[in-house]
């Protein structure tokens, strides 16, 4: 075939669960054969008997065997939990068939034989044995249980019935020879950490789809099994040309001052990122820039980490714009998410369907600080590399990203933050405490920004009931970033002096 021609498209069967399909390539190939293996409790039936109920049809149905030696009325106790159970599915489109009776007399030529004759009955196109492992307890022998299971696979393929295997297995057996027959391999995990659980799901093997590779995190909830796939950062494979800074389009920040020092505002679509440390006023920034959005008609999204929303919009009252009259008319959404077990893929994907949901222009995320306190310990150790993921994944969406982070106070040096993360952000700004004259001031700057020309100037700020108020350039000294600002020479001789912040700057 020359190389040229273009490949027959793979029948792909979607599996009903959110997120899957995005790991798999876009399902499951059809006909395959597949196994899901994990350890006990680590949601292998769910997600079978989830992906079975979002396929069966009663043109199309699914047979679901089990060894379990209980009754299918037991079963139906627990899978009619979930949203995705549909009674009316129940025993005709998806039909459960007991083996515990043949698993018990440990012939594995009767299970075949049971298996065949239900099989050829309904004709189903979906095919599940759980837990097969318990059935391959029933071989005396390793080669009698090898021939068994290529046997099986051999005719569910035959049959055109694309089917599961569930088996508790731990990572450590991933070298059983039942492995080398499946098409393909999902493995469910369950660890647990100081005390938090995290569930991951990986795909070790699939036969003609690419797979996103890595370890994914998922949840279990009324709603079944959701899989948050790991981003990985965008490839561009064409770059637009820059806009000039004539027509590149901004958003202000709501401080008027603030826009001026950053040549017009943040650009649109971009990212930005306040330094400073605890009280500074990194989050009464952050609620002027998404008040002024919406103020503009833009919605917004801001996501909180360290505290509920109703304290946040308490604060909100007592400085800087009120939030609630916006929240009311639905051009802010407040997201608060602090359980400490986490995943960056989890909170990413509550974020992004946040603002694909509300078409927002504008998130704010408060903070980048309190979100690493928020994960599970797992995820910790390579959070610099999740950060990144995550604001790849908010890339494409569009939105102004505006978010705070805290400063790791230093006398002697400029150590911006301890995740060394500046370099994400397309404009950082760093708010940092001085003693100037014998009293403690509040000091800004405009770090960096990529892609427009801004101020370098130290300016001066407060933070008052009305928000924030910036001020004139902190003359007549040296070294002020550092913590220890020098009265220069000049300024000796004739005083130095300090220009206050002017109302309504």
């Amino acid at each position: 075939m020359s190389t040229s021609q273009k490949k027959p498209a793979l029948p792909l069967v979607h599996t009903g669960v959110p997120g899957l399909d995005a790991v798999l390539g876009g399902g499951l190939p059809e006909y395959s054969f597949n196994i899901i293996a994990g350890g006990p409790g680590a949601g292998k039936t769910t997600l079978a008997q989830q992906i079975v109920f979002a396929n069966a049809t009663a043109a199309r149905p699914a047979l679901y065997f089990t060894v379990l030696g209980e009754p299918s009325m037991k079963m139906l106790r627990h899978v009619q939990q979930y949203s995705y159970f549909d009674a009316n599915k129940f025993n005709s489109a998806v039909r459960f068939v007991n083996l515990s009776a043949e698993a018990m007399k440990q012939e594995l030529g009767k299970i075949f034989e049971r298996i065949t004759e239900e099989i050829e009955k309904v004709q189903p196109a979906i095919v599940v044995v759980d837990s097969f492992r318990t059935i391959l307890r029933a071989g005396n022998a390793e080669a009698q249980i090898q021939e068994f299971v290529q046997r099986l696979a051999l005719h569910l393929t035959s049959w055109e019935a694309t089917s599961f295997l569930v088996g508790e297995y731990e990572i450590v057996e991933s070298h059983n020879p039942i492995f080398t027959v499946a098409d393909g391999i999902l493995w469910l995990t369950q660890t647990v950490e100081r005390s938090a659980s995290v569930r991951q799901l990986q795909v070790t093997k699939s036969r003609a789809c690419a797979t996103v590779p890595g370890l994914h995190p998922f949840a279990i909830s009324a709603d079944g099994v959701r899989v948050y796939p790991r981003m990985l950062p965008r490839v561009e494979l064409a770059a637009p040309p820059p806009a000039s800074r004539a027509t590149m389009k901004r958003a202000s920040t709501g401080v008027p001052a603030l826009d001026v020092m950053m040549g017009g505002g943040i650009p649109e679509g971009e990212m930005t990122m306040v330094v400073g440390p605890s009280g500074s006023g990194k989050s009464t920034l952050a609620r002027h820039f998404i008040a002024s959005g919406a103020a503009a008609g833009e919605t917004g999204i801001v996501a909180i980490f360290e505290e509920h929303a109703g304290s946040y919009l308490a604060r909100a009252e007592a400085f800087g714009p009120s939030l609630r009259p916006f929240i009311d008319a639905k051009k802010i959404e407040i997201l608060s998410l602090r359980p400490l077990d986490l995943s960056v893929e989890e909170t990413l994907a509550g974020v992004r369907d946040a603002v694909l949901r509300t078409h927002a222009k504008r998130l704010v995320i408060d903070s980048i600080s309190g979100l690493e306190l928020a994960l599970a310990p797992i995820f910790r150790d390579d959070f610099r590399e999740s950060l990144f993921r995550m604001i790849s994944g908010l890339a494409g969406t569009g939105v102004t990203v505006f978010m705070t982070v805290s400063l790791v106070e230093s006398f002697t040096e400029l150590g911006l933050s301890p995740y060394i993360t500046e370099f994400l952000a397309d404009s950082l700004i760093l708010l940092r405490y001085v003693e100037l004259d014998a009293k403690l001031e509040k000091i800004m700057a405009v770090v960096k920004m990529r892609n427009s020309a801004h101020d370098l100037s130290i300016r001066h700020y407060r933070i008052e009931q009305s928000g924030v108020t910036i001020g004139g350039s902190v003359e007549g000294y040296r070294g002020v970033l550092t913590g220890l600002p020098i009265l220069t020479a000049r300024s000796e001789e004739h005083g130095a002096s300090r220009v206050e912040p002017q109302a309504g700057s």
